[in-house]
Formats: C-alpha cells, structure tokens, sequence
C-alpha cells in the first residue's frame, strides 16, 4: 500500500508565492455523483471534511478527501 503525497507546505522565506489554496468540496446526502475510476454513483453518507461514503449500485466505496477524482453532477 502507498501513501498519497503530502502537500508540501510554504516556507514565508520563499521567493515564490504560496499556491492558491481551493475550496474543499462539499457533498450532501442524496448527491449523485461522478467518479473517474467506479462511475455514477450517489452519496449514502458523510464524515465531516474526512470522507464520503458512496454507492456505485456494484459496490459502496468511501472517497477519502480531498474527493480529487469526484464531482457532482
């Protein structure tokens, strides 16, 4: 198993600026949602800011944040 890369974080003695920072994605109960690897799918459950719980009709999967892969329909 590997881990994601860690966001390297801005020194203030940089001579570049620091990166624009995007807002999280927010996701409701009842979404419908598109993911590049499993698909459609709807959203089933929440955990605040850490993951979504979703079900692709072939399995449930939970989408760990920053939902990179996911988007709402």
């Amino acid at each position: 198993m590997t881990k994601p890369a860690a966001l390297k974080r801005h020194l203030p003695t940089s001579p570049f600026k620091a990166p624009d920072t995007l807002p999280l994605k927010q996701f409701a109960v009842g979404d419908r949602v598109t993911h590049d690897v499993y698909g459609l799918g709807r959203v089933i459950g929440i955990e605040d800011g850490i993951a979504v719980l979703v079900d692709f009709t072939s399995a449930q999967e939970r989408i760990m944040s920053p939902y990179a892969k996911m988007s709402k329909l």
